[in-house]
């Protein structure tokens, strides 16, 4: 009997000591289960959040791509010296090429104010001076003062047919609002057209330095450095008039020599938008 009572009394702590084995194994596999669960969780946040960065580098426009933000007063001092080459009246089958060629070589970027009429004669010549990251800026669609001066209406309306005109040669992405009135928007005569023109969708600009092409034809190309010096003298910023039309060859002879002078005096260059 004794015995008896001595085996039972073994079997009863084996019972419960494979018991509590049993229940620390139980503790230790959920364990296990819990960190494998919590990697898991983490490796699926760190692959949405890589995810979601690989998006956003796809969607980011690479900088070199990005366009420039709207200048929107060129002549104010900042300390930096920084130029804006821009040319009217274009573009024309003779000169247009030779001055993309020299601003190619020297990788400046310039704008270009044109003519509406011009832009339909030569549009393979717009569509190389947008590929080529200039701008490419509205100059009325006549260019015929008597025309577009007559009113505020029809100055507007020669605006928008040469922005359309523009617009169906580079696509309807094309949304460059910025104008140059032809002789500039110098004097009293010109403040009902500088209002029509504020209270449109346009916006315009005139110049503080010029190389003095428009005061004659085939002026000779070292008088062109020597005006553009003397009207440039002593600013920071510089919008230079200078015209790309068919008589304004020695334009394109003056250009790489302009270009030289103002890099010398260290001028960065920029495009108008």
């Amino acid at each position: 009997m004794g015995l008896f009572i001595w085996f039972l009394v073994l079997f009863s702590i084996g019972f419960l000591a494979g018991s509590h084995a049993g229940k620390k194994n139980s503790v230790v596999v959920s364990a296990v289960k819990n960190n494998e669960d919590i990697k898991n969780h983490s490796q699926k946040n760190n692959n949405i959040v890589e995810k979601t960065n690989e998006s956003k580098v796809e969607n980011n426009i690479p900088k070199s791509e990005e366009k420039l933000q709207p200048v929107l007063d060129p002549y104010k001092p900042d300390g930096k010296k920084i130029v804006y080459l821009t040319f009217d009246d274009g573009p024309s089958a003779n000169v247009t090429p030779e001055i993309l060629d020299i601003l190619k070589t020297y990788n400046v970027k310039a704008t270009f104010f044109l003519i509406g009429k011009m832009a339909n004669q030569n549009s393979a010549l717009v569509k190389r001076e947008n590929k080529g990251g200039h701008s490419v800026c509205i100059h009325t669609y006549s260019h015929d003062y008597n025309q577009i001066y007559s009113s505020t209406e029809s100055f507007l309306n020669d605006i928008r047919k040469c922005d359309n005109v523009i617009k169906s040669i580079l696509g309807e992405n094309y949304d460059n609002k910025l104008i140059r009135f032809p002789g500039g928007s110098f004097g009293n005569r010109m403040n009902p057209f500088k209002e029509a023109v504020k209270e449109s969708e346009y916006r315009y600009i005139d110049w503080n330095a010029l190389n003095g092409d428009a005061e004659a034809n085939c002026v000779p190309a070292d008088r062109l450095l020597s005006r553009l010096e003397e009207t440039a003298a002593g600013q920071e910023h510089l919008v230079i008039l200078m015209h790309d039309a068919p008589a304004k060859e020695t334009t394109a002879q003056a250009l790489p020599s302009i270009i030289e002078y103002l890099k010398s005096q260290g001028y960065e260059f920029r495009p108008l938008y």
